[in-house]
């Protein structure tokens, strides 16, 4: 698992958007007044590398990944006919990914954590990997005896206050605590929020 000394920290120099916790208004303010004060002291341009380390540290941090594994996914991705869409959908076909997608956990380390001490079942199978890929049909759910865990708290009483959109890919049903694989998710450079692009760059070196 990626161990994270500071999220805040890592959040300023990839941006907001690769951890939960740092999506906030706060945060935003900050970033704002660091980079008013970096244009008025006339910062250095990026180079083509630094351009595409900072996009692959994006996507490792935003999935929780290793390097080995974010590697490892470029790789089998790369052989694929569309490269960008074949990795977006690897990352958000992991279990933990999708755990965190339908709303079953707040944030990707909560659904890692919750996948790695076997909360979840996968068509009613207890799993422990985080990294399983999923496939359409598969049906995702919190185990049995695992509900009343604090992990779970109050998710069904939430799903009124819940404003994450969920992803048309999954069907969720919080009151059951349970998700179903739709089908795979689309992509577009514009939802992906990620340029896998230059992210394969970064490994073609």
């Amino acid at each position: 698992m990626l161990l994270i000394k500071s999220k805040y920290k890592v959040a300023k120099r990839l941006g907001a958007a690769v951890f939960e916790k740092t999506q906030t208004q706060k945060f935003a303010l900050s970033e704002a007044r660091s980079a008013a004060n970096k244009k008025r002291r006339g910062g250095r341009g990026g180079n083509d590398y630094g351009r595409q380390l900072l996009e692959k540290q994006r996507v490792r941090y935003t999935y929780g990944l290793s390097e080995r594994q974010l590697s490892n996914y470029a790789h089998t991705a790369f052989a694929e006919k569309d490269p960008s869409a074949s990795l977006y959908r690897a990352l958000e076909l992991r279990a933990d990914n999708a755990v965190y997608r339908a709303g079953l956990a707040n944030t990707r380390r909560a659904a890692r954590q919750a996948v790695s001490h076997g909360h979840i079942t996968i068509n009613g199978t207890r799993i422990t990997t985080p990294s399983m890929r999923l496939k359409k049909g598969d049906v995702i759910a919190v185990r049995e005896g695992s509900r009343r865990s604090p992990l779970f708290a109050g998710l069904t009483e939430a799903k009124e206050e819940n404003t994450r959109t969920i992803p048309q890919w999954l069907s969720v049903d919080l009151s059951l605590m349970r998700a179903e694989v739709a089908g795979e998710p689309p992509y577009s450079t514009v939802d992906a929020g990620l340029d896998y692009a230059t992210v394969f760059e970064f490994y073609s070196r």
